[in-house]
């Protein structure tokens, strides 16, 4: 599901934000790899237009008040462009369509560059649809791992983590997971900082 967006009705507020619509940046991995924090989710919709959402959960959540009970939806989005780019968000509102929509800002403003690769000694094809090498991440008590795995085997994961792998661009891997795998805040930023470790540890090269 795409989120609509006008780039000419996008008034930019960060120094960032106007040298996107500028034209001065022109790739999201630019502002990734020098560590710059996305304030704006419009840099996001102008830099990889073709993002994709996905509602990874939705629930309503009650609190009580000396005014008396107040319901809220919580939503948790993620957002990707099944090409090495994918993020995580989540919002709470009295309007399931607005607590999805500030979700997948929040997402936006959470996107990570991962890389990808063929690190599985089975397969060896060189193309980009595994992990390069074993990652983890971990979120609360939950913790899972990403191993690389050959072409063809398909995502042997939780089918939480099997939406956040589509849309980051993983095709094929194998996770060991371990904690409270239920509570799924903790498993999708377990498996988002497992993809994050892709682009900071370093990849041995093969003789």
């Amino acid at each position: 599901m795409k989120a609509e967006f006008s780039p000419e009705l996008w008034e930019p507020r960060t120094e960032i934000g106007k040298a996107v619509k500028e034209g001065k940046i022109t790739q999201l991995s630019d502002i990734l790899r020098r560590g710059y924090r996305i304030l704006e989710p419009e840099i996001v919709d102008v830099l990889v237009p073709n993002l994709q959402q996905e509602l990874l959960h939705l629930k309503l959540v009650q609190k009580m008040h000396k005014s008396g009970r107040r319901s809220k939806y919580w939503a948790l989005v993620a957002v990707g462009n099944g090409d090495g780019f994918v993020g995580v968000g989540e919002k709470k509102s009295k309007e399931v369509a607005t607590a999805i929509s500030k979700a997948a800002r929040a997402a936006k403003q959470n996107i990570i560059e991962v890389r990808r690769g063929c690190g599985s000694w089975e397969c060896g094809c060189g193309q980009p649809h595994s992990v390069p090498l074993k990652v983890k991440g971990k979120s609360g008590s939950v913790e899972i791992t990403l191993i690389p795995a050959p072409r063809g085997l398909g995502l042997v994961a939780p089918e939480l983590s099997k939406k956040i792998l589509r849309l980051a661009g993983i095709k094929d891997v194998w996770t060991l997971s371990r904690g409270s795998t239920k509570t799924r805040v903790n498993l999708a930023y377990a498996t988002l900082e497992a993809l994050r470790q892709t682009m900071k540890v370093s990849i041995p090269e093969r003789r």
